[in-house]
Protein backbone atom coordinates (compact mmCIF):
# COMPACT_ATOMS: atom_id res chain seq x y z
CA UNK A 1 0.00 0.00 0.00
CA UNK A 2 1.25 3.39 -0.89
CA UNK A 3 2.30 5.42 1.68
CA UNK A 4 0.98 9.18 2.30
CA UNK A 5 4.17 11.47 3.17
CA UNK A 6 2.15 13.96 4.83
CA UNK A 7 1.95 11.76 7.49
CA UNK A 8 5.20 11.73 8.66
CA UNK A 9 7.71 13.91 10.17
CA UNK A 10 10.82 14.26 9.46
CA UNK A 11 11.93 11.07 11.58
CA UNK A 12 9.76 8.97 9.97
CA UNK A 13 10.40 10.45 6.37
CA UNK A 14 14.08 9.46 6.90
CA UNK A 15 13.18 5.68 8.33
CA UNK A 16 10.45 5.48 5.16
CA UNK A 17 13.32 6.56 2.80
CA UNK A 18 15.80 3.97 4.60
CA UNK A 19 13.10 1.79 3.63
CA UNK A 20 14.20 2.39 -0.07
CA UNK A 21 17.54 2.22 0.30
CA UNK A 22 18.16 6.15 0.45
CA UNK A 23 20.58 7.97 2.95
CA UNK A 24 18.73 10.35 5.62
CA UNK A 25 19.81 13.46 3.81
CA UNK A 26 17.20 12.29 0.59
CA UNK A 27 14.78 12.39 3.56
CA UNK A 28 15.51 16.19 4.23
CA UNK A 29 15.30 17.14 0.51
CA UNK A 30 12.17 14.90 0.15
CA UNK A 31 10.30 17.28 3.16
CA UNK A 32 12.12 20.78 1.66
CA UNK A 33 9.59 20.11 -1.59
CA UNK A 34 6.60 18.57 0.20
CA UNK A 35 6.19 21.17 2.97
CA UNK A 36 8.55 24.31 1.57
CA UNK A 37 7.64 24.54 -1.66
CA UNK A 38 4.15 22.76 -1.54
CA UNK A 39 4.72 19.95 -4.17
CA UNK A 40 3.35 17.01 -4.79
CA UNK A 41 4.39 15.74 -7.98
CA UNK A 42 7.94 13.59 -7.48
CA UNK A 43 8.89 14.05 -11.38
CA UNK A 44 9.09 17.93 -10.46
CA UNK A 45 11.32 16.99 -7.81
CA UNK A 46 14.37 17.87 -9.78
CA UNK A 47 16.93 17.67 -7.06
CA UNK A 48 15.95 14.13 -5.96
CA UNK A 49 17.86 11.49 -8.14
CA UNK A 50 15.68 10.35 -10.60
CA UNK A 51 15.97 6.07 -9.41
CA UNK A 52 14.36 8.09 -5.83
CA UNK A 53 11.57 9.79 -7.98
CA UNK A 54 10.79 6.55 -9.51
CA UNK A 55 10.77 4.36 -6.29
CA UNK A 56 8.40 7.25 -4.95
CA UNK A 57 5.96 6.81 -7.76
CA UNK A 58 5.17 3.69 -6.29
CA UNK A 59 5.51 3.83 -3.09
CA UNK A 60 3.93 7.08 -2.14
CA UNK A 61 2.26 9.76 -2.81
CA UNK A 62 1.29 13.63 -0.95
CA UNK A 63 -2.08 14.52 -1.00
CA UNK A 64 -4.61 16.57 0.97
CA UNK A 65 -8.12 15.56 1.54
CA UNK A 66 -10.35 16.46 -0.94
CA UNK A 67 -12.39 20.32 -0.33
CA UNK A 68 -15.48 20.17 -0.35
CA UNK A 69 -16.20 23.64 0.08
CA UNK A 70 -14.79 27.10 0.61
CA UNK A 71 -15.97 30.28 2.20
CA UNK A 72 -14.81 33.54 2.59
CA UNK A 73 -16.33 36.18 5.19
CA UNK A 74 -16.56 39.86 4.64
CA UNK A 75 -13.63 40.26 7.12
CA UNK A 76 -11.10 37.96 5.04
CA UNK A 77 -11.81 34.96 7.24
CA UNK A 78 -11.95 31.46 4.93
CA UNK A 79 -13.50 28.35 6.26
CA UNK A 80 -12.60 24.82 4.02
CA UNK A 81 -14.19 21.77 4.51
CA UNK A 82 -12.28 18.49 4.02
CA UNK A 83 -13.51 15.10 3.38
CA UNK A 84 -11.89 12.66 5.29
CA UNK A 85 -13.94 10.26 4.44
CA UNK A 86 -16.97 7.70 5.42
CA UNK A 87 -19.11 10.39 5.44
CA UNK A 88 -16.78 12.23 7.80
CA UNK A 89 -15.66 16.29 7.60
CA UNK A 90 -13.82 18.86 9.14
CA UNK A 91 -13.23 22.21 8.78
CA UNK A 92 -10.14 24.85 8.86
CA UNK A 93 -10.19 28.24 9.32
CA UNK A 94 -7.80 31.15 8.42
CA UNK A 95 -7.38 33.98 9.92
CA UNK A 96 -5.81 37.15 8.70
CA UNK A 97 -4.68 39.91 10.64
CA UNK A 98 -2.44 43.08 9.88
CA UNK A 99 1.18 40.97 11.90
CA UNK A 100 -0.02 37.58 11.06
CA UNK A 101 -1.84 34.88 9.39
CA UNK A 102 -3.43 32.37 12.12
CA UNK A 103 -4.94 29.00 10.53
CA UNK A 104 -7.00 27.07 13.18
CA UNK A 105 -6.68 23.41 12.26
CA UNK A 106 -9.18 20.13 13.49
CA UNK A 107 -7.93 17.18 14.88
CA UNK A 108 -10.85 15.17 15.15
CA UNK A 109 -13.70 14.33 13.35
CA UNK A 110 -16.15 15.02 16.18
CA UNK A 111 -15.31 15.21 19.69
CA UNK A 112 -15.91 13.12 22.27
CA UNK A 113 -15.82 15.92 25.49
CA UNK A 114 -19.21 17.33 25.03
CA UNK A 115 -18.76 20.51 25.68
CA UNK A 116 -22.51 22.66 26.25
CA UNK A 117 -21.49 25.31 24.25
CA UNK A 118 -19.46 23.78 21.51
CA UNK A 119 -21.20 23.34 18.41
CA UNK A 120 -18.46 20.51 17.11
CA UNK A 121 -19.14 18.73 21.02
CA UNK A 122 -22.83 18.23 19.87
CA UNK A 123 -22.78 16.29 16.53
CA UNK A 124 -20.58 13.66 18.48
CA UNK A 125 -17.39 12.02 17.91
CA UNK A 126 -16.59 9.59 14.85
CA UNK A 127 -12.47 9.39 14.93
CA UNK A 128 -9.48 10.52 15.25
CA UNK A 129 -7.37 11.98 12.52
CA UNK A 130 -4.14 10.99 11.13
CA UNK A 131 -1.45 12.86 11.01
CA UNK A 132 -1.37 13.03 7.41
CA UNK A 133 -5.18 14.53 7.80
CA UNK A 134 -4.02 16.69 10.79
CA UNK A 135 -0.91 18.34 8.69
CA UNK A 136 -2.75 18.08 5.32
CA UNK A 137 -4.86 21.21 6.63
CA UNK A 138 -2.24 23.50 6.96
CA UNK A 139 -0.46 21.87 3.93
CA UNK A 140 -3.17 22.54 1.88
CA UNK A 141 -3.87 26.37 3.19
CA UNK A 142 -0.28 27.40 3.24
CA UNK A 143 0.41 26.46 -0.61
CA UNK A 144 -3.23 27.89 -2.00
CA UNK A 145 -2.47 31.04 -0.30
CA UNK A 146 0.85 31.45 -1.36
CA UNK A 147 -1.14 31.31 -4.92
CA UNK A 148 -4.43 32.93 -4.03
CA UNK A 149 -2.59 36.25 -2.56
CA UNK A 150 0.11 35.63 -5.12
CA UNK A 151 3.22 35.40 -2.44
CA UNK A 152 5.64 33.25 -2.08
CA UNK A 153 6.46 33.55 1.61
CA UNK A 154 4.92 32.46 4.50
CA UNK A 155 1.41 33.38 4.83
CA UNK A 156 0.89 31.36 8.36
CA UNK A 157 2.48 32.23 10.86
CA UNK A 158 0.38 30.96 13.83
CA UNK A 159 -1.18 27.58 13.71
CA UNK A 160 -3.98 27.04 17.11
CA UNK A 161 -5.12 23.39 17.46
CA UNK A 162 -8.30 24.93 18.05
CA UNK A 163 -10.62 23.14 15.49
CA UNK A 164 -12.74 20.34 15.59
CA UNK A 165 -11.72 17.68 18.06
CA UNK A 166 -10.09 17.71 21.45
CA UNK A 167 -6.10 17.38 20.59
CA UNK A 168 -4.79 16.25 23.78
CA UNK A 169 -7.36 12.67 22.83
CA UNK A 170 -5.55 12.09 20.19
CA UNK A 171 -1.84 12.47 21.23
CA UNK A 172 -0.24 10.33 18.81
CA UNK A 173 -1.39 11.78 15.67
CA UNK A 174 -0.69 15.03 16.97
CA UNK A 175 2.89 15.13 18.23
CA UNK A 176 4.14 14.39 14.83
CA UNK A 177 2.08 16.64 13.37
CA UNK A 178 3.84 19.82 15.83
CA UNK A 179 6.89 17.88 14.46
CA UNK A 180 6.60 18.99 10.73
CA UNK A 181 4.64 21.91 12.16
CA UNK A 182 8.29 23.09 14.09
CA UNK A 183 10.73 21.73 11.82
CA UNK A 184 13.40 24.31 10.22
CA UNK A 185 12.95 22.19 7.01
CA UNK A 186 9.21 22.27 7.09
CA UNK A 187 6.63 25.32 7.71
CA UNK A 188 9.52 26.70 10.39
CA UNK A 189 6.86 27.89 12.91
CA UNK A 190 8.31 29.03 16.39
CA UNK A 191 6.75 26.99 19.68
CA UNK A 192 5.23 30.71 20.36
CA UNK A 193 3.03 30.96 17.65
CA UNK A 194 2.29 27.22 17.77
CA UNK A 195 -0.80 26.68 20.20
CA UNK A 196 -2.73 23.30 21.44
CA UNK A 197 -6.06 24.05 23.14
CA UNK A 198 -7.30 21.55 25.69
CA UNK A 199 -10.06 21.31 27.75
CA UNK A 200 -8.38 20.04 30.56
CA UNK A 201 -6.64 16.15 29.71
CA UNK A 202 -4.34 16.31 32.15
CA UNK A 203 -2.17 13.74 31.99
CA UNK A 204 -1.70 14.28 28.32
CA UNK A 205 -0.96 17.61 29.29
CA UNK A 206 2.10 16.81 31.05
CA UNK A 207 3.67 14.36 28.41
CA UNK A 208 3.27 17.77 25.65
CA UNK A 209 5.15 19.22 28.10
CA UNK A 210 8.21 16.56 27.86
CA UNK A 211 7.64 15.61 24.19
CA UNK A 212 6.75 18.98 22.53
CA UNK A 213 5.99 21.77 24.43
CA UNK A 214 3.65 24.58 22.69
CA UNK A 215 2.15 27.36 23.70
CA UNK A 216 -0.92 25.86 25.69
CA UNK A 217 -4.70 27.26 26.07
CA UNK A 218 -6.78 25.40 28.35
CA UNK A 219 -10.53 26.11 27.78
CA UNK A 220 -11.69 27.03 31.73
CA UNK A 221 -15.10 28.36 31.48
CA UNK A 222 -16.04 28.59 35.00
CA UNK A 223 -14.38 29.39 38.19
CA UNK A 224 -15.63 26.64 40.26
CA UNK A 225 -16.15 22.41 39.77
CA UNK A 226 -20.10 22.46 40.10
CA UNK A 227 -20.43 24.88 36.95
CA UNK A 228 -17.60 23.58 35.40
CA UNK A 229 -18.45 19.77 35.32
CA UNK A 230 -21.72 21.20 33.66
CA UNK A 231 -20.50 22.74 30.88
CA UNK A 232 -17.39 20.59 30.52
CA UNK A 233 -18.13 17.25 31.21
CA UNK A 234 -14.28 15.90 31.47
CA UNK A 235 -13.94 18.32 35.09
CA UNK A 236 -15.76 15.03 36.51
CA UNK A 237 -12.31 13.24 35.47
CA UNK A 238 -9.92 16.05 35.89
CA UNK A 239 -11.18 19.02 38.10
CA UNK A 240 -9.98 22.17 38.64
CA UNK A 241 -7.45 21.53 41.56
CA UNK A 242 -5.80 18.95 39.17
CA UNK A 243 -6.51 20.76 35.82
CA UNK A 244 -4.43 24.08 37.66
CA UNK A 245 -1.39 22.11 39.09
CA UNK A 246 -0.98 20.37 35.40
CA UNK A 247 -0.75 24.28 34.28
CA UNK A 248 1.46 25.13 36.64
CA UNK A 249 3.74 21.93 36.05
CA UNK A 250 3.31 22.79 31.88
CA UNK A 251 4.73 26.54 32.69
CA UNK A 252 8.29 24.99 33.41
CA UNK A 253 8.61 23.63 29.88
CA UNK A 254 6.28 26.37 28.19
CA UNK A 255 7.87 28.70 25.10
CA UNK A 256 5.82 31.21 26.86
CA UNK A 257 5.83 32.47 30.11
CA UNK A 258 2.08 31.74 30.70
CA UNK A 259 -0.93 29.88 30.34
CA UNK A 260 -4.07 30.94 28.84
CA UNK A 261 -7.31 29.96 29.98
CA UNK A 262 -10.21 30.34 27.60
CA UNK A 263 -13.65 31.93 29.27
CA UNK A 264 -16.64 31.61 27.19
CA UNK A 265 -19.17 34.24 28.29
CA UNK A 266 -22.44 32.83 28.53
CA UNK A 267 -25.39 35.30 29.44
CA UNK A 268 -26.38 34.13 32.84
CA UNK A 269 -24.32 31.52 33.93
CA UNK A 270 -20.98 32.15 33.82
CA UNK A 271 -20.78 36.10 33.59
CA UNK A 272 -21.29 37.78 37.04
CA UNK A 273 -18.62 40.06 38.30
CA UNK A 274 -18.85 38.30 41.74
CA UNK A 275 -17.77 34.79 39.28
CA UNK A 276 -15.00 36.89 37.92
CA UNK A 277 -13.62 37.76 41.37
CA UNK A 278 -13.76 33.88 41.76
CA UNK A 279 -11.97 33.25 39.17
CA UNK A 280 -9.15 35.71 39.83
CA UNK A 281 -8.84 34.17 43.51
CA UNK A 282 -9.00 30.42 42.21
CA UNK A 283 -6.22 31.35 39.79
CA UNK A 284 -4.56 33.84 42.06
CA UNK A 285 -3.87 30.43 44.52
CA UNK A 286 -1.77 29.10 41.89
CA UNK A 287 1.90 29.55 40.47
CA UNK A 288 2.74 33.08 41.27
CA UNK A 289 -0.19 34.90 41.89
CA UNK A 290 -1.94 36.26 38.90
CA UNK A 291 1.29 36.95 36.28
CA UNK A 292 1.53 33.43 35.67
CA UNK A 293 -1.27 33.46 33.32
CA UNK A 294 -3.96 35.25 30.86
CA UNK A 295 -7.33 35.38 30.46
CA UNK A 296 -9.29 35.04 26.87
CA UNK A 297 -12.88 36.36 27.27
CA UNK A 298 -14.80 34.94 24.76
CA UNK A 299 -18.05 36.09 23.36
CA UNK A 300 -20.48 33.02 22.74
CA UNK A 301 -21.56 31.95 19.16
CA UNK A 302 -25.00 31.14 19.69
CA UNK A 303 -26.16 27.66 17.97
CA UNK A 304 -30.14 26.36 18.64
CA UNK A 305 -29.06 22.91 20.13
CA UNK A 306 -27.18 24.58 22.87
CA UNK A 307 -29.91 26.36 24.47
CA UNK A 308 -27.34 29.11 25.52
CA UNK A 309 -27.37 33.27 24.49
CA UNK A 310 -24.39 35.41 24.65
CA UNK A 311 -23.52 37.81 27.47
CA UNK A 312 -24.36 41.40 26.65
CA UNK A 313 -20.94 43.66 25.64
CA UNK A 314 -21.50 45.49 28.63
CA UNK A 315 -21.87 42.49 31.06
CA UNK A 316 -18.45 41.36 29.26
CA UNK A 317 -16.91 44.40 29.85
CA UNK A 318 -17.46 44.28 33.36
CA UNK A 319 -16.16 41.23 33.98
CA UNK A 320 -13.34 41.74 32.06
CA UNK A 321 -12.53 44.99 34.38
CA UNK A 322 -12.84 42.73 37.40
CA UNK A 323 -10.71 40.62 36.30
CA UNK A 324 -7.93 43.55 35.51
CA UNK A 325 -8.79 44.99 38.80
CA UNK A 326 -7.75 42.06 40.47
CA UNK A 327 -4.45 41.97 38.30
CA UNK A 328 -4.82 39.26 35.46
CA UNK A 329 -4.20 40.53 31.96
CA UNK A 330 -7.73 39.84 30.24
CA UNK A 331 -8.31 40.24 26.68
CA UNK A 332 -11.81 39.87 24.88
CA UNK A 333 -11.98 37.68 21.22
CA UNK A 334 -12.53 39.54 18.39
CA UNK A 335 -15.20 37.30 17.01
CA UNK A 336 -14.44 36.32 13.14
CA UNK A 337 -15.62 34.87 10.41
CA UNK A 338 -19.22 34.52 11.98
CA UNK A 339 -21.31 34.89 8.94
CA UNK A 340 -19.78 31.69 7.45
CA UNK A 341 -19.98 30.16 10.78
CA UNK A 342 -16.27 30.00 11.37
CA UNK A 343 -16.41 31.46 14.70
CA UNK A 344 -14.93 30.00 18.17
CA UNK A 345 -17.14 27.12 19.43
CA UNK A 346 -19.02 27.14 15.60
CA UNK A 347 -16.68 24.57 13.56
CA UNK A 348 -18.71 21.45 12.99
CA UNK A 349 -18.45 20.11 9.30
CA UNK A 350 -20.19 16.56 9.01
CA UNK A 351 -19.77 13.78 11.48
CA UNK A 352 -20.70 10.24 11.17
CA UNK A 353 -21.65 10.20 15.17
CA UNK A 354 -20.39 6.88 16.89
CA UNK A 355 -21.45 8.18 20.24
CA UNK A 356 -24.86 9.25 19.73
CA UNK A 357 -24.46 12.02 21.43
CA UNK A 358 -27.27 13.63 20.39
CA UNK A 359 -30.01 10.93 21.90
CA UNK A 360 -28.30 11.40 25.19
CA UNK A 361 -28.16 15.40 25.22
CA UNK A 362 -31.68 15.08 24.18
CA UNK A 363 -32.28 12.59 27.11
CA UNK A 364 -29.71 13.81 29.80
CA UNK A 365 -32.15 16.86 31.28
CA UNK A 366 -33.48 20.02 30.35
CA UNK A 367 -31.58 23.20 32.18
CA UNK A 368 -32.97 26.50 32.67
CA UNK A 369 -30.03 29.19 32.80
CA UNK A 370 -30.43 31.70 35.53
CA UNK A 371 -28.41 34.40 36.57
CA UNK A 372 -25.77 33.38 39.83
CA UNK A 373 -22.33 34.41 41.14
CA UNK A 374 -21.49 30.29 40.71
CA UNK A 375 -24.39 28.14 40.18
CA UNK A 376 -26.13 26.56 37.29
CA UNK A 377 -29.53 25.85 38.17
CA UNK A 378 -31.49 23.16 36.41
CA UNK A 379 -34.54 21.07 36.63
CA UNK A 380 -33.73 17.11 35.57
CA UNK A 381 -36.90 16.43 33.40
Amino acid sequence: MKANLLDFDIEGLAAFCAGLGEKPFRATQLFRWIHQRGEANFSEMTDLAKSLRDKLSVSAFVKAPAVLSQQASVDGTIKWLFDVGAGDAVEAVFIPETDRGTLCISSQAGCAVGCRFCSTGHQGFSRNLSTGEIVAQLWFAEHFLRKHLGQSTRVISNVVMMGMGEPLQNYAALIPALRVMLSDHGYGLSRRRVTVSTSGVVPMMDRLAVDCPVALAVSLHAPEDHLRSQLVPLNLKYPLVELLGACERYLAHAPRDFITFEYCMLDGVNDSVEQAQQLAAVVGSHASGTDWCKINLIPFNPFPASGLLCSAPERVQAFARALMASGLTTTIRKTRGQDIDAACGQLAGDVMDRTRVQERMSNQRTVQFVRAPSTLAGAAS
